[in-house]
């Protein structure tokens, strides 16, 4: 399991898009399948049921910097085409603050079990194992 922490300080739209994506089992048997400096998984655009978000929340509220275990939202290089695809920084990602109006943070690994669990998955995707399932996502 990965336990995450929504981040409604830095981004309430984002991480309220997120939970609404997650409460509608729309991340239920997809995968993780990107593993270099990130983690990512989520439901392509055409295959989300949802409009995109309306905007790139970096820098609106309180600002955090993609560090290792924050989630953000992954974009085109327009920065406010955002939907349900994120990813997981597996390292410190400071250029993706700023670049192509910044990779919003709206959530973060909520403890050590939750890490091990994202080094284990990168670990698999790296390794040659392919894409890694995910089983359900809940967002409390």
């Amino acid at each position: 399991d990965i336990v995450l922490t929504l981040r409604y300080d830095s981004a309430p739209i984002t991480a309220a898009y997120i939970a609404n994506v997650a409460s509608q089992g729309l991340y239920d048997g997809k995968t993780f399948y990107r593993s270099d400096f990130v983690i990512q998984c989520g439901l392509h655009p055409e295959a989300c049921p949802l409009p995109n978000l309306p905007q790139n929340e970096t820098a609106l509220n309180t600002f955090v910097s993609n560090t290792r275990g924050t989630c953000a939202i992954a974009h085109f290089d327009v920065p406010d085409n955002g939907n349900s695809e994120f990813f997981i920084n597996l390292q410190t990602n400071a250029h993706l603050d700023n670049v192509y109006g910044g990779y919003c943070v709206f959530a973060e690994v909520a403890d050590d079990a939750s890490y091990a669990t994202v080094d284990k998955i990168a670990a698999a995707i790296k390794g040659g194992a392919g894409n890694v399932t995910i089983n359900s996502v809940t967002c409390a």
